[in-house]
């Protein structure tokens, strides 16, 4: 009988949760989406703690909840806090160039790379974006189905399905608002239900003394991964946050360039109150289970809510996974989206589509995303391979030529070109022949994106060749643009 309330109680709070998501998405498209700027980017109009909030869930997904504590119980320890701390670190550098972001009042991020670099480096851009962020909302749609079928039972692939549905509802209906209020919600879910069970967790499990006694010595040593991996996972955030789309378009969205700046670093706050919550969980299951899932586990973070928590806090929990999960598939989802009908279908076949077209045009791309997505989720491929791909593929190439582009006033059109190339080739290789390396494969090939970057600028500059035009507006057009705003 007390299985079965367990179960019972944690399914109803997240039934109710992906109820409320999905009256968001309704409200929202009822009262507030007036324009494709509306839909895409929240009118420009968000505000510091929604864009903070918004960051901060969209990068706190399955695998920095479940998967950190995973990562605790089989081998890490506390030094598995570094997955969200790193996450953090990371925003400190993006507040230099979250203001840049805002002011170039682009929507995505092949179109600033077109201003600057042309169609070719545009369309490259474009694709890499989109290809990586079908894996993106594939294994954010994998982890939300696999704790639905923990809750009920039901097949795995069932509960995918109705993980995508929901997905496609709210995303649809309500594009970037809704997306946005989802994410203040699911931030608040994730840090208070995960905050909240610890403490009934450590009681259960004996106290802290008890458990502590029980682990090995270095699974308590917060440095003992080494800091040349802290490093690499650092620079992996930095290089993988400045080139998301889902992480610029919170930027985008910002009232104005202030608030993109205050944004990033409150963000570093939020993630990092995060950091050890799921690790310390993690701990707690590997001392009272160490042959949990064969010694991986994998079910480390579930396993000791479940036998140790009531199940109103397992319920928090399992709405906090999903949320987490939720937060970064439906980011995903519009990026991909936006990127598909604004960079490829409006530039290369209807560049005069009307505005409540692209609307619509963008939800129609929304469902068949998703549903791509869902289908590529039920292979049931590891999440970590899912995101390492999408990362690698997404950041490596464009990171030069996008980052670098805002700020690099000399450089030429080859060289972003160019440096999307080399940065490519590098990643792919670095993934074949060197996976067992320190050295993360994004980290390798946005290096050789950037080598490649200044050493055709200084060459090309050198012969003579102008630079490529500022992927900035005017002040006349932005001043234009943003009246069409207000």
């Amino acid at each position: 009988m007390e299985t079965v309330s367990i179960q019972t109680v944690p399914l109803i709070i997240v039934i109710a949760y992906l109820i409320g998501m999905l009256v968001v998405g309704f409200l929202v498209n009822k009262f507030k989406i007036k324009n494709s700027t509306d839909y895409v980017l929240a009118g420009r109009r968000m505000g510091l703690f929604m864009v903070a909030a918004s960051l901060s869930a969209n990068n706190i997904g399955g695998g920095s909840t479940t998967g950190v504590a995973a990562r605790a119980f089989d081998g890490w320890g506390l030094g598995a806090a570094w997955y969200v701390l790193a996450a953090a670190i990371a925003m400190i550098p993006l507040a230099y160039f979250a203001p840049r972001i805002r002011k170039t009042m682009a929507v995505t991020i092949p179109e600033v790379v077109g201003r600057r670099f042309g169609v070719a480096a545009s369309t490259f851009t474009a694709i890499l974006n989109v290809l990586s962020l079908f894996a993106l909302t594939a294994s954010q749609v994998l982890a939300s189905g696999s704790v639905i079928s923990s809750l009920t039972g039901m097949p795995l692939n069932v509960a995918i399905l109705i993980a995508g549905i929901v997905v496609i509802v709210y995303t649809t209906m309500g594009g970037m608002i809704a997306d946005a209020i989802s994410d203040v919600v699911q931030y608040i879910v994730i840090f208070f239900g995960l905050l909240i069970a610890l403490p009934f967790i450590i009681n259960g499990a004996g106290g802290w003394d008890a458990i502590s006694a029980k682990l090995p010595p270095v699974s308590l040593d917060f440095t003992a991964i080494g800091w040349i991996t802290i490093l690499g996972l650092v620079f992996n955030y930095f290089c993988t946050f400045l080139s998301g789309p889902e992480m610029v378009s919170r930027f985008s969205a910002s009232a104005d360039a202030k608030t993109a700046t205050q944004a990033s670093w409150l963000s570093a706050v939020m993630m990092a109150l995060l950091a050890f919550i799921p690790t310390v969980i993690g701990l707690i299951a590997l001392s009272m289970n160490p042959g949990l899932n064969d010694g991986k586990g994998t079910t480390a973070l579930m396993f000791a809510t479940t036998s140790y928590a009531p199940g109103i806090i397992t319920g928090l929990v399992a709405a906090a996974i999903v949320a987490a999960t939720m937060s970064s598939a439906d980011s995903n989802l519009l990026a991909a989206s936006t990127i598909v009908i604004k960079d490829l279908y409006m530039k290369f076949i209807n560049p005069d589509l009307e505005d409540r077209k692209v609307i619509l045009y963008t939800r129609i791309s929304n469902v068949i995303i998703c549903l791509i997505s869902m289908f590529i989720a039920l292979f049931q491929i590891s999440l970590v391979t899912l995101n390492l791909f999408a990362f690698a593929l997404r950041s490596a190439g464009p990171f030069a030529a996008y980052g670098l582009g805002l700020t690099v006033k000399s450089a030429t059109k080859n060289a972003g070109v160019y440096s999307i190339v080399t940065g490519s080739i590098a990643v792919v290789l670095w993934q074949l022949f060197m996976s067992s390396s320190v050295v993360l494969p994004i980290v390798f090939g946005s290096a050789i994106g950037v080598a490649t970057f200044f050493l055709v600028t200084v060459i090309e500059r050198g012969m003579g060749k102008p630079a490529a035009p500022s992927p900035y507006l005017t002040e006349e057009q932005e001043a234009a643009l943003q009246s069409k705003l207000d």
